[in-house]
């Protein structure tokens, strides 16, 4: 993932609105949209192989990002979601930081905790669960360089 490849922002326009804000601003606009703190996640398309670039609110967990899938509460997963299972190396942008990180769907056993920080931060993930057959995954983005982590290419 380059930093120079061309981004695709979501194409939900409001959306692709406040990812523009975002972006023009280096999150000066944008970082908490409607009261809520957002980060912008860029995952590579798992068909098109593009940069697709969308805003999710998220809450924080030590170093970690945590994000919801929660697709509005759609029945089905986000698209973001099944990029990021495909290709789990994501860029994150919160406010003017801008970082690779690594992706992925929280375990079992650490999800309660990490659904009920989010349902905190927002209460409508609540009713989009019990609203749906699916469980809405937990995402957790760990930025990379960190002490103990791998840097990409090493094994």
């Amino acid at each position: 993932m380059e930093p120079t490849e061309e981004v695709v922002n979501s194409p939900t326009a409001w959306v692709a609105e406040h990812i523009r804000q975002y972006v023009d601003s280096q999150g000066e606009q944008g970082h908490y949209f409607n009261g809520y703190p957002t980060l912008l996640l860029t995952t590579r398309g798992r068909r098109s192989g593009k940069m697709r670039r969308t805003a999710l609110v998220y809450g924080r967990r030590g170093d970690d990002y945590v994000v919801v899938a929660s697709n509005g509460g759609s029945p089905r997963h986000p698209l973001w979601y099944l990029n990021m299972t495909a290709d789990p190396r994501v860029r994150v942008q919160v406010g003017a930081n801008v970082f690779a990180a690594q992706a992925r769907t929280a375990s079992a056993e650490e999800r309660p905790e990490l659904w009920e920080m989010m349902t905190g931060i927002f209460e409508p993930y609540l009713d989009y669960q019990k609203g749906n057959e699916r469980e809405i995954p937990v995402v957790v983005l760990e930025p990379a360089g960190r002490p103990g982590k791998r840097e990409e290419g090493q094994r």
